[in-house]
């Protein structure tokens, strides 16, 4: 909620329909606000029709003996008393279109002017004050470009007030379709009210209807009594957000995520500079929740899951490989699944004794992570069931500084040179070692490919990865891509296949799969994987279900992303990513990036460059939306502080010259979220990150690390370390 301030009480007031009373109880509320001794400031964002019916001269003509607090103010006058849409176009017509200003909703002119005005109204305001912004018409009344005041509005996010309709013939029916539908959006409504028909005594219904939803009836307080209850709401979220960094630092051990707008909040309650617009995710539960609940998916199926395993296996990840998609509820549990199928796979294709099957194991590379739950656990590096691989001295400081990015990861054209030989040679050297020196049977190879997220974003050299797929196949293990963070564009493509040239066996989605938003992961499987477990006993069934197994509104969530996705890989600023990274690249001989292969990087070269070339900074790494960056210093690993320290200040950010600049309605202060582990950083941007914030953010960044850098002496390096197999 950007447009949230300690002394600026502001709630927009909706209409169920038209002649509803609006304007009578709006300038009823601007009168009670201002009877309690508080500067009111009211809003028409759009009228139409003469000016001397219009709202906010209705306020100004009943403002009362407290007028002076008062302020009335209309940001679009038109003529014609027709609606909104309607009489901008007559307007241009008649006028001429070069004399007739009408926001359009690419521009997001429309919104961006009210939020300018509300902190415009908020501006040194050191006392407690009330805003009221009253629509037009009803609900889903169009505004000037013809979109909806409720999709025209959401951007601002402000708290509500509908006023209900009294009359008959769908009053009731109005009132109750108005108010689901400012929740289906996200909307907050505080207060509902309503006049007082003692024939038709729609109120007798509304009231305890709304009552049951929580919100609280205006039946009887009066406009005095509704005031009252508005300030607590507000103050109410102020304690909230003020409250949320200590109760979670006392609670849980993660930094609140917050808003910072207007209110010098604790610092690390902020307003996120790469914030997106939610909006798709969260209609998604609040349409489907009321259709599927909670659905026990054994023994049924249900379209939101159905539709979710296709899209997956035809047009996702699973794309040329995949068979079926287990759908489970987080990323443990599906690499729990990815796991139990891999080491069936190798015990069935081996002919394991029972006792040897207890045994075995799985091949991975040391800082993997694969989750919290058992099985994930005992296959990460502490683990049992573990065994890494490491690289010989001999290619530790072989560099391949100066290749492009296509270069790197065109792996097809590079499994033939002397690094690929090198990498070959010691991997099977490896695998026969451990095979003859009575260690347990291995069943499968464990990667997450391209990035080992847990371990503070390692790039990992793809061209490694690939060989020791290759020679891992060769002893007839399966392979399981663990995609939790690196799958479904995070890192620029829909999966790991195109850049590293190979299918896996298993694959495993989350975290992007619902946008954080409800917890959900799916476990692909090839048809080879899917056919060992076919039989006629239990015990060769894969046993793994729980309640929560395909979640109806989860798996709705989901397809709305892979919507959402499809669009972003095919947009304007995917498309100038790409065709930056792919200039950058030039003319050196190899392949242009492939579009099937994704964008390079969503951080773009230029900034990328610049980045690299700062003193203080070791090395740089970007892929997709991830960044990742080394502070110089002779202390490394997870110990010192000096990522944290270099960039703390990104937490107070303001913009370019102090300006306020961010994609949020009206720009609002922001500051920038980060990730440190020792002396490494990352940060990522958001899949729909706005081209405005692409290029606001990273400068911000490069400001702030410059200005930190003043203490710090020391040289850039910028190179692939292939020996440790990790990208720098």
């Amino acid at each position: 909620m950007s447009l949230l301030f300690k002394n600026l009480r502001i709630h927009q007031v909706f209409g169920a329909n038209t002649e509803v009373g609006k304007t009578i109880l709006t300038s009823g509320l601007v009168r009670a606000s201002a009877a309690k001794k508080n500067k009111v400031f009211y809003l028409k964002p759009v009228s139409t029709g003469p000016i001397q019916h219009a709202d906010d001269e209705h306020v100004r003509r009943y403002a009362g003996p407290h007028k002076d607090l008062e302020t009335a103010q209309c940001l679009y006058r038109f003529d014609e008393s027709v609606s909104p849409h309607l009489t901008a176009s007559m307007a241009a017509e008649n006028k001429g279109a070069h004399c007739v200003v009408v926001p359009t909703d690419d521009s997001d002119e429309f919104v961006t002017s009210v939020a300018c005005y509300i902190r415009k109204c908020a501006s040194g305001i050191t006392e407690r004050s009330h805003m009221y912004i009253e629509t037009a018409g009803g609900v889903y009344s169009p505004t000037l470009s013809g979109t909806t005041q409720l999709d025209s509005y959401r951007p601002l996010f402000l708290p509500s007030i509908l006023v209900r309709d009294s009359r008959l013939g769908g009053g009731i029916s109005s009132t109750i379709s108005a108010y689901e539908s400012l929740l289906l959006r996200g909307y907050i409504v505080d207060s509902i009210l309503l006049f007082k028909d003692k024939y038709y005594c729609n109120w007798e219904y509304l009231g305890p209807y709304f009552a049951k939803h929580g919100v609280k009836p205006a039946c009887d307080t009066g406009l005095l009594g509704v005031v009252e209850h508005l300030d607590e709401r507000h103050e109410a979220r102020i304690r909230e957000l003020h409250s949320m960094a200590r109760r979670t630092l006392d609670t849980v051990s993660l930094s609140v995520m917050g808003v910072r707008a207007g209110i010098p909040f604790a610092a690390t309650v902020r307003w996120l500079c790469f914030m997106v617009d939610s909006s798709p995710w969260t209609r998604s539960p609040c349409a489907h929740a009321g259709r599927y609940g909670h659905v026990m998916y054994p023994q049924a199926t249900h379209a939101p899951a159905l539709r979710l395993a296709e899209r997956l296996i035809h047009d996702g990840p699973g794309k040329g490989w995949a068979s079926r998609a287990f759908i489970s509820d987080n990323g443990s549990t599906g690499m729990e699944i990815a796991l139990k199928m891999a080491l069936w796979v190798a015990n069935k294709r081996f002919g394991l004794a029972p006792q040897e099957r207890k045994k075995m194991g799985v091949l991975g590379l040391r800082g993997i992570y694969h989750g919290d739950t058992i099985g994930s656990m005992d296959a990460c590096e502490e683990g049992n069931g573990r065994a890494i691989i490491n690289l010989p001295p001999a290619v530790m400081h072989e560099n391949v500084e100066g290749e492009p990015l296509s270069w790197i990861y065109n792996v097809g054209a590079r499994l033939d040179t002397p690094l690929a030989a090198a990498y070959r040679t010691h991997i099977n050297v490896t695998l026969q070692k451990l095979a003859s020196s009575g260690a347990p049977p291995f069943g499968a190879l464990v990667l997450e490919p391209l990035v080992l997220g847990a371990s503070g974003m390692i790039f990992v050299a793809p061209l490694f990865q690939r060989v020791l797929i290759d020679a891992v196949r060769a002893h007839g293990l399966p392979v399981v891509f663990d995609e939790v963070f690196a799958g479904l564009w995070h890192l620029g493509v829909p999966s790991a296949v195109p850049l590293l040239g190979t299918f896996p066996d298993v694959s495993v989605h989350a975290k992007i799969l619902t946008g954080g938003l409800v917890s959900l992961a799916v476990t692909l499987a090839s048809d080879n994987v899917f056919r060992l477990f076919e039989g006629t006993s239990k015990a060769e069934a894969l046993l793994h279900w729980h309640s929560y197994t395909a979640y109806a509104v989860g798996c709705e969530v989901a397809n709305e992303t892979l919507d959402q996705l499809e669009r972003i890989a095919c947009g304007e600023t995917w498309k100038a990513a790409r065709g930056a990274w792919q200039q950058a690249d030039g003319e050196k001989g190899c392949d242009e990036i492939d579009e099937d292969k994704g964008v390079r990087g969503m951080w773009l070269p230029k900034f990328v460059d610049t980045l690299s070339k700062l003193d203080v900074i070791d090395q740089v790494m970007t892929l997709g939306t991830v960044l990742a960056l080394k502070v110089r210093g002779n202390d490394t690993g997870y110990q010192p502080h000096s990522a944290q320290a270099l960039l703390s200040a990104l937490g107070d950010a303001t913009g370019e010259a102090g300006r306020n600049v961010t994609s949020a309605p009206g720009g609002a202060r922001f500051s920038i979220n980060f990730r440190t582990l020792g002396d490494v950083a990352y940060l990522m941007m958001s899949l729909n990150t706005p081209p405005a914030t692409i290029t606001v953010g990273p400068g911000c960044l490069v400001s702030t690390i410059r200005i930190s850098s003043l203490r710090v002496h020391a040289h850039h390096r910028h190179q692939v370390d292939p020996g440790s197999g990790i990208l720098c």
